[in-house]
């Protein structure tokens, strides 16, 4: 202990030294400009933040730690640095840094690099998607079905329940009672009647505004959060019933795979469903603290991070080896831009989770790569939002209310009943910017897709005074609509089949309204799902370390594309009722 003492000092002392001046006349730290994301040479950082890995040495006792911990402290002081987080047990820290203290705390001997705090985003949204003209079609309908699609949801079990079994596991007991989720995100509302106010644990790691750190007020503005936990978490018999159910929704909601799970949520990304890389490692640090051994209430503990970016960390790297090592099993997204694996799902001691849709394709925009894991269901996963935040669109006309009638994200919410009117065009698509036609106003405006963007229809169509837009598809499916900007009047997206229908009808009534439930896409939405099936299987096989448990999923998965591991799916969809009767 003496000698580690007073190795400690001699390399502070060393430190103070190559920083040019005396702890005690350290300048005033400069703070950064700006905190908004700045761009990096691959990827966003936090304008003045910076991650510092310290040297490490193994073999410190806890003492010895805590004095380590204190002298780094104070290099980055005497450097003019302000330290804003600090985590001892993997030698690092957040901080903030002038120009001149980043060269000065480079210096240090105590330093072993120091990086940016990088920029990391929520990876999932609404059921919509981008392609030549705009969008995709929508693989199902809100209920997140196709009409042929392999898995099929029914009552309060989704198309994701199915997959995995759900409706066996929970005949059978199984729902991860006793182990805890804890979920990494944009927040959630805790009132939502899915989650039966039964959250264990919240804590905000991002900002200060007013109600962020209670879960019962409103703190997750960007939806993400209370997506995911209801994927996991949503209770049997507790939906919000009418008027806050999407087309085809029984009155009890959904359910959650895990729906005897503990649930925590650690909010680490802001509004806009971004946060920084050290709000991340301090949100996990504190499910990880869940942990009986940690001085928490919790045997067991997942950690769900649907999020990422494509920067790597070598300071997230320690992050989530220490959280292994302490026993944690952490779930990652792979990301949603069709490339390489995002971070931190691409770290070791990391299960990364690509997205698959009802037929077990891999999703078109889950990434791919060797350190994909396993799959999960991630297109038109249906699971609860903040209370009146999500989307229910319906067209009636000639006595017919159209099912898989979809609101654009962007859409204003209201009722108009009025004329029916095409737009015109070639193929009734309405493309050219600023293209306008005197026949729609006061009408309904009927249009095509194809060509052009949802955006570029839209606003010819509210330029030409409709009341209201129904865009119709121009292959099989539900039609999913996104918009660059918002618009006061209904926009919605119907079948080719309702289309072609509504093409014979005078009048029409179109409504956009809030629901407390929406259909999301996004290797966000896959995670989830698996990290929730991991609960299932660890609260059915207690006795298995976090490793155990890794290996047993893989093993057990249901292969999707290549025989055995692949760069698309990894081992394929996660089986919870496999691994627990292997």
């Amino acid at each position: 202990m003496t000698y580690a003492r007073s190795l400690l000092a001699t390399t502070l002392a060393l430190s103070l030294a190559a920083c040019g001046q005396p702890q005690s006349s350290a300048p005033a730290p400069t703070p950064p400009a700006s905190t908004a994301p700045a761009q990096g040479e691959d990827g966003e950082v936090i304008a003045g933040a910076y991650l510092v890995g310290f040297q490490q040495q193994d073999g410190l006792s806890a003492q010895a730690v805590e004095q380590q911990a204190a002298l780094q402290a104070q290099a980055i002081e005497a450097a003019g640095g302000v330290l804003t987080s600090q985590w001892a047990d993997i030698s690092a820290a957040a901080v903030q840094l002038s120009p001149e203290a980043l060269a000065r705390l480079q210096a240090s001997p105590l330093v072993e690099y120091i990086e940016p705090d990088l920029v990391r985003r929520a990876l999932g949204g609404p059921a919509v998607g981008q392609a030549a003209d705009g969008g995709v079609s929508a693989p199902a309908a809100s209920t997140g079905l196709g009409s042929q699609a392999l898995y099929t949801a029914s009552g309060e079990t989704t198309w994701g329940d199915a997959a995995l079994d759900v409706p066996t596991l929970r005949s059978q007991g199984q729902t991860g009672q006793g182990v805890a989720v804890c979920i990494g995100d944009t927040g959630i509302d805790g009132n939502h009647p899915e989650f039966a106010r039964r959250l264990k644990g919240f804590r905000n790691f991002v900002t200060t505004e007013p109600n962020r750190n209670d879960p019962y007020q409103l703190n997750d503005v960007g939806q993400h959060g209370t997506h995911v936990a209801g994927t996991v978490f949503a209770q049997y018999g507790a939906g919000t019933g009418a008027p806050g159910l999407l087309g085809g929704m029984v009155a009890d909601g959904v359910g959650g795979v895990a729906s005897g799970a503990n649930l925590y949520m650690a909010r680490v990304l802001g509004d806009s469903g971004s946060g920084s890389s050290s709000a991340i490692i301090n949100g996990v640090n504190w499910c990880v603290s869940q942990l009986k051994s940690q001085g928490g209430t919790e045997n067991k503990v997942v950690v769900n991070l649907s999020l990422g970016g494509g920067r790597k960390s070598l300071t997230e790297q320690r992050a989530y080896t220490s959280a292994f090592n302490k026993g944690v099993l952490t779930v990652a997204a792979t990301g949603n831009e069709s490339t390489a694996v995002s971070y931190p799902a691409a770290y070791d001691g990391v299960l990364a989770v690509a997205a698959v849709d009802s037929d077990l394709k891999k999703a078109d925009f889950s990434n791919f790569g060797s350190s994909v894991d396993l799959a999960g269901p991630g297109v038109a996963v249906l699971s609860a939002v903040p209370l009146g935040s999500g989307s229910a669109a319906s067209v009636v006309s000639g006595g017919t209310s159209y099912p898989d009638v979809t609101g654009a994200d962007k859409s204003g919410r209201g009722t108009v009943t009025g004329t029916l009117a095409q737009a015109g065009g070639t193929n009734n698509e309405f493309c050219g910017a600023g293209t306008r036609n005197p026949a729609l106003q006061g009408n309904i405006a009927l249009i095509a897709r194809g060509t052009c963007s949802f955006e570029e229809k839209v606003a010819n169509a509210a330029g030409s005074g409709a009341t209201a837009v129904i865009i119709t598809n121009n292959v099989e499916g539900a039609l999913g609509l996104s918009l660059t900007n918002s618009y006061s009047i209904p926009v919605v997206g119907v079948t080719q089949a309702a289309g072609q229908s509504l093409s014979g009808q005078s009048s029409a009534t179109v409504s956009v309204g809030s629901a407390d439930y929406d259909s999301w896409n996004g290797t966000s939405m896959a995670t989830p799902h698996v990290a929730a099936a991991a609960a299932v299987v660890w609260a059915a096989k207690p006795s298995l370390t976090n490793a155990q448990l890794e290996t047993l999923l893989k093993n057990t998965a249901r292969d999707i594309d290549a025989t055995g591991k692949d760069n698309n799916t990894g081992y394929g969809l996660v089986q919870p009722l496999r691994a627990i009767q292997n």
